[in-house]
């Protein structure tokens, strides 16, 4: 197995590959956009800044979650999503990066309008009972 080291960290290569491959996707660096900004966010919120199905959002976050960069929590029937507090140290390097290339970016700044307006106005609706 290969490594790399960071500073005084040392990473197997595959979960390198696995962060950087976490971070491929358009849609994952919005949602992680849209977290370091606001900090937690409902599915519902993700859905509607987004624009995208729940299916779609699902993926995007499983892959976000078991790559190290989110945490989840239960709320009744709703999943917030917040940044992972306990970040690995690369992965913590690469949030200010992160912050400072997607702060001005054009498509997360229509996100977090759209985000803004659908939190404003109706917010995440209780179950049906």
């Amino acid at each position: 197995m290969t490594y790399i080291r960071l500073s005084e960290y040392i990473f197997p290569m595959n979960e390198l590959t696995s962060i950087f491959q976490s971070l491929s996707e358009e849609i994952r660096l919005r949602i992680l956009a849209l977290l370091l900004k606001e900090k937690e966010l409902c599915v519902c919120d993700i859905i509607s800044a987004l624009e995208i199905p729940q299916s779609t959002a699902s993926r995007h976050l499983a892959s976000l979650k078991s790559s190290g960069w989110i945490t989840d929590r239960k709320v009744g029937v709703w999943v917030h999503y917040s940044i992972c507090a306990t970040l690995p140290p690369l992965q913590q390097s690469l949030l200010p990066l992160l912050h400072h290339f997607m702060s001005n970016n054009e498509i997360v700044n229509s996100d977090l309008e759209r985000l803004r307006q659908f939190v404003c106005g109706k917010g995440c609706k209780p179950a049906p009972k």
